[in-house]
């Protein structure tokens, strides 16, 4: 069994903890349904700049983000809204950049991200779902991108959530701010599994122990080749594409890899006792 380890960073929002290879992550604000303010935009940032910077290093393999209490996360703080409200254009400016930065280093993030999402995500909220790379949602949590109901917009989330769902989904649900099911959350991809209360731990860690039989370096590259070709031509990502197989296939991973096909035995990072159900006839080249 692995032990579990309190991280010695104290965030006054957040609240983190490792089990082994995986970091877990909560949303601290209960009485507030864990909304954002700045102090939670910056601690976010930070705990994505550290584990960016020491993941690997660590040993830490899978990132898991959930909320306390009843609620995932339900957007932005009334009292920061309220104070927003005084704000200059220039003032506005800086807070929404500071945004803008947090939930681009959630999604740059070198491990897999893991949204554990019950109650409801709204508003940033459903950006943080937007940002993650897996996302398992509780059946009753209800979604929305609801800033147009309050007169403003779901810009700073605009560019993750629009390459999550698709534009189609994007002018429907931006220009109603209609809140809607997982489901729906489902079927426009922003959510991947939609189960029971009592079954989200349990598909939770489905998930880790899949992503831990995979090898961490590629893992870490499938992520950035995903970003760096998913707005390209074929003929423009060609020779991307090419370079990052290639690379692969020699480095130490690819090599080790390899060799535990051939061998038929568990690759040296498979942290998952699993059955090997690979075809051992199928044509791999």
């Amino acid at each position: 069994m692995s032990i579990v380890v309190i991280q010695p960073m104290n965030y006054r929002y957040l609240s983190a903890r490792r089990d082994g290879p995986v970091e877990y992550l909560t949303l601290n604000r209960p009485d507030v349904r864990n909304a954002f303010n700045e102090v939670v935009i910056l601690e976010l940032t930070d705990w994505a700049a550290r584990l960016t910077e020491r993941a690997s290093r660590d040993g830490v393999r899978v990132a898991v983000l959930a909320g306390a209490g009843k609620v995932f996360c339900a957007g932005a703080d009334l009292t920061w809204m309220a104070k927003t409200a005084g704000y200059t254009e220039d003032e506005n400016l800086r807070d929404a950049t500071a945004a803008s930065r947090m939930f681009a280093a959630l999604d740059s993030l070198p491990v897999p991200l893991i949204g554990q999402v019950h109650g409801a995500a709204i508003g940033g909220g459903a950006g943080l779902c937007a940002v993650c790379d897996i996302v398992v949602a509780e059946q009753e949590t209800v979604f929305g991108f609801t800033e147009v109901k309050l007169g403003i917009l779901p810009a700073v989330i605009s560019p993750f959530a629009i390459a999550k769902i698709g534009r189609s989904a994007a002018r429907e649900l931006f220009l109603t701010g209609t809140r809607f099911s997982a489901a729906r959350a489902r079927e426009i991809g922003l959510v991947h599994a939609v189960v029971s209360a009592a079954g989200l731990d349990g598909a939770v860690s489905q998930y880790v122990a899949e992503l831990l039989t995979a090898a961490p370096e590629a893992i870490a590259a499938a992520k950035a080749l995903i970003a760096s070709v998913s707005a390209r031509a074929v003929d423009e990502a060609r020779p991307i594409t090419a370079a990052a197989i290639a690379a692969r296939r020699v480095s130490a991973e690819g090599q080790e890899g390899l060799k535990a096909f051939l061998e038929r035995r568990t690759a040296s990072w498979c942290l998952v006792n699993t059955k090997d159900t690979t075809d051992t006839k199928e044509d791999t080249s």
